[in-house]
């Protein structure tokens, strides 16, 4: 998700296995599944009710193509909240961390995700297996299992016939389309070297609350519900980046810290240099909670011929000898998500199975992760490496509902 605020669930499968088309769309016949016009709603599940999950809540009413028939978050009142508001029957309304489960074993088509990223994995790979299609707020995960757990729902649900997005706005952006379909024709020249940034003077100065329940409230906090701030947001930037560079990084090396959080918070802020193939460096940079910062998710990547130049809170255009005047993004944070509402449903009603957001979502958030503790080691780390080692986070939930 994108902000500080939604709701956990509990680890693992543990859900019926649903069968038949009762359960799901089944897309090789759109005509024959939503028929008449009453019908062409696709029936909604939202998994994580609070602050971002209520908002994109209304994005998917106002779109027109589907309606809230469940809901479910560990707490009650954000529950009550967003069934009032969409009209949920009261016994299609869950709790607990165990309410993701008895939401999928309802009748519904698909699910929207906005839990906190350490239970994107978990939630996801299970709405895969109960037949369900998925839209997966951003980032995947917060470790490489986490992440290649994605991956393989993200190939599963191509096998079952079933939509799977990530929610990245800045991939719904047709000003970003245009200049990575002109940097992918060869506009740039080889590519040089890159560089991208993510200031925020939000963010907070919190820790993580001691008891069990305020830290499913205030997960930003706690690393292994969020990832750290670098997996959690800066992901943004990561993923412009390495979709400009079409390319996994081979190695990182990182500095991070806290000059403003309090110790036993997350960090407040991370200098990374990347290396991709054909020698390509990347230069990053993230901080929060500085005042009066001007917020900005950057990337530039020069080539010999030019530089792409983007930022999600202005401009995306090329310069060079293949210029791109491009303009202005707008409210991006809005409209990609609204972009990605339409593509959702137009996947499911015409049967578009491909789900090309999948493998680059992997990709970015594992290069955020990699990036995270190359940072935290203080030293270099190799995506090799990374992986091998396969990390698990793994937060206390001692003491929480089921």
């Amino acid at each position: 998700m994108n902000s500080t605020s939604g709701l956990p669930r509990q680890p693992r499968r543990a859900f019926l296995a649903r069968g038949g088309a009762a359960t799901t769309l089944l897309l090789l016949q759109p005509k024959g599944v939503f028929g008449a016009e009453a019908n062409s709603q696709v029936a909604l599940g939202l998994i994580g009710c609070g602050g971002r999950g209520s908002w994109i809540a209304q994005l998917f009413a106002a779109n027109g193509g589907y309606r809230w028939v469940a809901c479910a978050d560990y707490f009650p009142d954000r529950v009550a909240a967003v069934g009032d508001r969409f009209q949920i029957a009261a016994d299609r309304r869950y709790t607990g961390l165990s309410a993701y489960q008895r939401l999928l074993a309802s009748p519904l088509d698909a699910v929207v995700i906005e839990t906190p990223p350490y239970f994107h994995p978990i939630h996801a790979a299970a709405a895969v297996e109960a037949g369900k299609h998925v839209y997966l707020a951003k980032p995947v995960g917060v470790d490489v299992p986490g992440c290649l757990k994605i991956a393989q729902a993200g190939q599963q649900a191509t096998a079952k016939n079933l939509v799977f997005l990530v929610d990245f706005q800045t991939r719904a952006n047709d000003l970003y389309r245009e200049a990575l379909r002109r940097v992918r024709k060869g506009d740039l020249g080889p590519l040089v070297l890159g560089e991208a940034s993510y200031p925020w003077a939000g963010g907070g100065r919190g820790l993580p609350p001691a008891d069990p329940e305020q830290r499913l409230r205030q997960w930003y906090y706690v690393l292994p519900l969020s990832g750290d701030f670098i997996v959690e947001q800066s992901v943004h930037a990561l993923d412009v980046a390495t979709w400009i560079l079409d390319a996994a990084p081979l190695r990182a090396a990182g500095v991070a810290g806290r000059k403003v959080r309090p110790q036993g918070s997350i960090m407040d802020h991370f200098a990374v240099t990347y290396w991709f193939p054909n020698d390509v460096s990347l230069a990053f940079a993230c901080i929060q909670s500085i005042p009066e910062v001007k917020d900005e998710i950057r990337c530039r990547v020069f080539g010999a011929e030019g530089v792409i130049d983007t930022d999600y809170f202005g401009n995306v255009f090329i310069r060079g000898n293949e210029p791109f005047p491009g303009g202005n993004v707008g409210n991006l944070y809005t409209t990609g998500v609204q972009t990605n509402i339409r593509e959702f449903h137009q996947f499911i009603t015409t049967g578009n199975v491909a789900n090309p957001t999948v493998a680059p979502s992997v990709r970015s958030t594992l290069t955020a992760i990699l990036g995270r503790e190359a940072g935290y080691r203080g030293g270099e780390l190799s995506w090799d490496a990374l992986l091998k080692e396969a990390k698990v986070l793994e937060p206390d939930l001692r003491g929480v509902k089921s």
